[in-house]
């Protein structure tokens, strides 16, 4: 299979995820931070078994997208999803949230129907 790439810049819309122009500048920062390029590399989603509700999510930056891979396109930034977590995260939005007690990026998923007290995990 084929990596497909979606470029939301030109006005398209996504399937998969949507991502905010402060989470792409941070994402791009970091990256850059760690010597990556960004024209290849990018942050990997995923959603993985775990958390008291069932499911949470996982980011890392990866050097280049798997071969099954959605590859979406934000403000530059290049978001990897694996055919798996497409079915949980579809429709999502990653921010970056900017608090005076804590900042990080954020999912806003609109498949969520519980979360667990804490925020960390969910069930769709």
């Amino acid at each position: 299979m084929s990596t497909d790439t979606v470029d939301t810049d030109g006005g398209g819309s996504d399937p998969a995820i949507e991502v905010t122009t402060d989470a792409a500048a941070e994402a791009l920062s970091l990256l850059e931070g760690e010597g990556l390029d960004t024209d290849e590399a990018g942050l990997r989603l995923f959603v993985q078994q775990g958390g008291c509700a069932g499911l949470s999510y996982g980011m890392r930056f990866d050097t280049k997208p798997e071969d099954d891979d959605l590859v979406v396109e934000h403000h530059g930034l290049r978001v990897f999803v694996d055919p798996a977590s497409q079915n949980y995260i579809g429709g999502s939005t990653l921010d970056y949230e900017h608090g005076l007690q804590a900042a990080g990026f954020e999912v806003e998923n609109p498949n969520i129907v519980s979360e667990c007290g804490c925020g960390e995990s969910f069930r769709t």
